[in-house]
């Protein structure tokens, strides 16, 4: 008998009701054309997180799923709905609300250390000068990279850098973090490693998290839910997968069990089906 559950959405895209420290409510983007007509993007979209709860959400190529997190970013705004975090309205940036990009966007001329220590000066300004010492310590220390700590960017592998992207978005101790394909840059090797350590920290430090990925067994493997995407134009929620596995996760034990091999399918055969409309 399948152990996760499946909510489909139906022609209003409303989701069942679950607390929500996220909270996307009706929420559509639309961009003008010179005929007037309104490219619609996302289309009443609804999804609730939990403060503690990890989300990946894929889709196909134009579906919306970037400009959906950069809307709970606060970096483009949404053409009609809402997006509240922790009962807030989102309507810029802020600091309770960190990026992590597939491109690293470490600055070239600072150090391991000095692109951390940035953002920790940037945001906790009322920390002093051997709290904040600490804090980037403690965050180099978390995703092992003490030994590199005095290295430039072009110094160290791309794994690395992703590493100091999360730990310089972690170090400002934010409410949620958005990541936008972390691991897509990444070799195969490489890949695989980051994920265990992102979700160790995870695991070690429970906080929201927002994923968008292309990869199902990714998604699997890290995520509580995972939340499936219609093609676009008008794109919207088509589909919530609830991932059974507890946490911590033991990646070999997963892929040998029936509830994985199901749930993998399930995934690929609502991507499939939408990649054939989409023909």
């Amino acid at each position: 008998m399948m152990e996760y559950t499946s909510l489909p959405i139906n022609t209003q895209n409303q989701v069942l009701p679950r607390p929500g420290f996220l909270e996307i409510e009706n929420l559509v983007k639309s961009y003008p054309t010179p005929d007037k007509d309104n490219f619609v993007v996302l289309d009443r979209v609804n999804l609730t997180i939990g403060e503690d709860e990890y989300i990946s959400v894929i889709g196909h190529s134009g579906c919306g799923k970037s400009t959906l997190l950069k809307i709970v970013a606060g970096l483009e705004k949404a053409t009609s709905g809402s997006v509240r975090l922790d009962g807030k309205e989102i309507r810029q940036p802020g600091a309770e609300r960190m990026m992590v990009f597939q491109n690293y966007s470490l600055l070239p001329w600072l150090t391991v250390r000095e692109n951390i220590r940035l953002a920790v000066d940037e945001v906790l300004k009322n920390a002093n000068r051997s709290e904040k010492i600490s804090i980037v310590n403690q965050h180099l220390a978390m995703v092992n990279l003490t030994a590199a700590a005095d290295k430039y960017p072009d110094e160290i592998s791309g794994g690395m850098k992703q590493r100091v992207g999360i730990a310089r978005a972690l170090a400002i101790r934010p409410k949620m973090l958005l990541m936008d394909e972390p691991f897509g840059a990444l070799d195969a090797l490489t890949r695989g490693k980051l994920q265990r350590q992102v979700l160790d920290i995870w695991e070690n430090n429970r906080q929201a998290v927002m994923m968008i990925t292309h990869d199902v067994d990714e998604a699997i493997y890290m995520s509580d839910r995972i939340v499936l995407m219609t093609n676009g134009p008008a794109a919207n929620i088509g589909e919530i997968l609830e991932v059974p596995f507890e946490h911590p996760r033991d990646r070999a034990a997963m892929r040998n069990s029936k509830e994985y091999f199901e749930l993998r399918n399930h995934a690929l055969n609502f991507l499939d089906r939408y990649f054939a409309q989409d023909e």
